[in-house]
């Protein structure tokens, strides 16, 4: 099973108390996502990293105060989730990454069968992705203790409505634990790489 990760948002403007738009907690999640991309780019895991890019007139800023401007410090990725070759960043301009005319092909060409999603927030953008990435009709599996929700409730309702529609709830150690066990010795350049990741994951219990 060919697993592709979906890091979504995980920029300065959004991760920091000093970002422009930032939110509440997200800076605690910074260990994990940088576990997690690591840990893709260790394994030769597809790695997607979602990226807002707005201009400085953009007309979503007149509902949202402006943030990730482009060229801006607050619209860069923090160093720690930086991963180099392999990590495929891709820019949009609007909540949904879907909105990026190059998205579905770029899913295509990696042929996924799962994807892996964290970041933030919960409630807004990475609710797009993980809705847009059912739809493909592939599983989708949401790392928990790697997103963060600008309101709590809206984030509880969120994953409800993705395990409702057949998403399915991980953790970082959860996939960290299978990926070990699927490639227990590290991976050398020499060798092919481990790409099917399965994590043991459980539907939601509860919000």
């Amino acid at each position: 099973m060919k697993t592709v990760f979906v890091d979504v948002d995980t920029q300065i403007d959004f991760l920091f108390p000093a970002g422009a738009l930032y939110v509440p907690g997200a800076e605690r999640l910074l260990p994990a996502i940088a576990r997690l991309n690591h840990f893709a780019a260790a394994q030769g895991i597809p790695l997607i990293s979602t990226t807002d890019a707005h201009s400085e007139d953009d007309p979503e800023f007149r509902q949202w105060p402006p943030h990730c401007v482009a060229g801006t410090t607050g619209q860069l990725k923090p160093a720690e989730t930086l991963v180099g070759a392999g990590q495929i960043v891709v820019k949009k301009q609007a909540l949904d990454v879907f909105t990026n005319p190059d998205f579905p092909a770029l899913l295509d060409s990696l042929a996924a069968d799962r994807y892996v999603v964290y970041g933030v927030a919960t409630d807004y953008c990475v609710r797009c992705a993980v809705t847009g990435l059912l739809a493909t009709g592939k599983p989708v599996s949401l790392v928990t203790d790697a997103i963060a929700a600008v309101s709590p409730d809206d984030g509880a309702r969120t994953l409800a409505e993705f395990t409702a529609r057949g998403g399915r709830l991980t953790t970082v150690s959860e996939l960290i634990e299978i990926g070990q066990e699927a490639c227990p010795t590290p991976q050398s350049p020499a060798l092919p790489r481990c790409r099917n990741l399965s994590a043991r994951t459980e539907p939601a219990s509860g919000s």
